[in-house]
C-alpha cells in the first residue's frame, strides 16, 4: 500500500469554504463549495494545514475573473508547488492576550482623541494655562482648564463634558492594565523581557502579544523587519538606496518601538551616543531613532531566541 499525496486549497468565507484537491501533477480532483465546519472535519484527520497570508495570496491573482472557484485551486496549486505564503498562527493565549492590548490600545487612542479636543477648544478661544500650573495635563493644570471663567459659557461646558469623558476613560485603562498584568503574571516572557533595561510593563506585553514566539525569526534582522523597522529598498538599475521605513507592519508594534527608542536614546548610553553619532552624520533624527530601534531588535532577538520557554 502507498500513499498519493494531495493538496487541498480553503478558500474560507462565514457561510461556506470553497475547496480545491490537487494531485502531485496539477489536476484538479475536486473544487467545490462546502459548509463552513469543512475544516473541522481536516483537523480531525490529522492534516497539515496552514494558514495562507490573503494580502500576498491576492497580489499574486491579479485576475478580472475572481472566483471562489479560481481562488481555491490557486491556493490548493500554491501550496503543492511550496510558494504558499504562509502566516504564523498564534496559539490561543496569544490571541486572547492580543484581544487584552488592542483594547487598551482604543482606550489609549480615544483619550487622545478627548486632549486634542480640549486643546482645540482652548486655541479657538485664545486661553492660555500659566506655566505656574505645572506641565500640560497635569493634575495641577486639568483642574485649571475645568471650570475656566476666560472661556465661554458653552466653551466651559464642552471642555467640562471632555474632561469627565477624559477620566473615565483613564480609569478604564487602568482597569485594563490590571486585567493584563493578573494575565501575564507567570508568563515567562514577558519577565524576560522586563528584565531588559529601557522595558516596562506596556512595552513587554505589546511585544508578546505582537511578537509572540521570538525563535519563529531566524535572524534579528526578521525580526526588525516584522516590527516595521527596516527601510525599503528603493533600488533600480545601478543605482542602490533606501527609501522610508516599510509599510508592511502592525502600526501599534511599531509605534511602540519608536516610543521606546525614544526613552532609550535619553536613558541608555549606548544608544545616546549611536543616536549622536548618526546626527552628526546629518542623518535626520527620526533616522536616528528607527537606527536604534532597529539595532535594538536585532540584539533583542539574540537574547530571547530559545532562551525562555514560550509556553503559557
Amino acid at each position: 500500500m502507498s500513499n498519493l499525496p494531495i493538496f487541498v486549497g480553503l478558500d474560507y468565507h462565514q457561510d461556506s469554504i470553497q475547496v480545491c484537491v490537487l494531485n502531485s501533477q496539477g489536476e484538479v480532483l475536486m473544487n467545490r463549495s462546502a459548509s463552513n465546519n469543512c475544516l473541522e472535519l481536516v483537523e480531525r484527520l490529522g492534516w497539515n494545514v496552514s494558514l495562507g497570508h490573503p494580502t500576498y495570496i491576492a497580489r499574486m491573482k491579479n485576475s478580472p475573473d475572481k472566483s471562489d472557484f479560481s481562488d481555491g485551486r490557486l491556493i490548493a496549486d500554491l501550496t503543492r508547488v511550496g510558494y504558499l505564503p504562509r502566516v504564523w498562527l498564534a496559539p490561543g493565549y496569544i490571541r486572547e492576550l492580543r484581544q487584552l492590548v488592542n483594547h487598551r490600545q482604543r482606550l489609549v487612542s480615544h483619550a487622545t482623541s478627548l486632549k486634542l479636543q480640549v486643546g482645540a477648544v482652548l486655541r479657538e478661544q485664545r486661553v492660555k494655562i500659566g506655566s505656574d500650573r505645572g506641565g500640560r495635563w497635569s493634575r495641577a493644570w486639568t483642574a485649571s482648564v475645568k471650570d475656566n471663567s476666560a472661556l465661554s459659557e458653552q466653551g466651559r461646558w464642552v471642555v467640562n463634558d471632555l474632561l469627565d469623558q477624559l477620566a473615565h476613560g483613564q480609569g478604564r485603562i487602568k482597569s485594563v492594565e490590571a486585567r493584563l498584568a493578573e494575565v501575564r503574571e507567570n508568563d515567562a516572557v514577558v519577565k524576560r523581557l522586563m528584565n531588559q533595561p529601557g522595558i516596562g510593563q506596556v512595552t513587554a506585553w505589546v511585544l508578546r502579544a505582537c511578537i509572540g514566539r521570538f525563535d519563529r525569526f531566524k535572524t534579528g534582522k526578521q525580526l526588525a523587519r516584522y516590527c516595521g523597522m527596516s527601510p525599503r529598498n528603493a533600488s533600480s538599475g545601478e543605482r542602490i538606496s533606501d527609501a522610508g521605513l516599510i509599510d508592511a507592519c502592525n502600526p501599534m508594534l511599531r509605534a511602540t518601538v519608536v516610543q521606546a527608542a525614544h526613552r532609550w536614546i535619553r536613558t541608555i548610553p549606548r544608544w545616546a551616543k549611536l543616536a549622536g553619532h548618526l546626527k552628526r552624520c546629518g542623518k535626520p533624527p527620526c533616522v536616528a531613532v528607527a537606527a536604534v530601534g532597529n539595532r535594538w531588535l536585532r540584539g533583542l532577538h539574540h537574547v530571547m531566541k530559545g532562551s525562555v520557554s514560550d509556553h503559557n
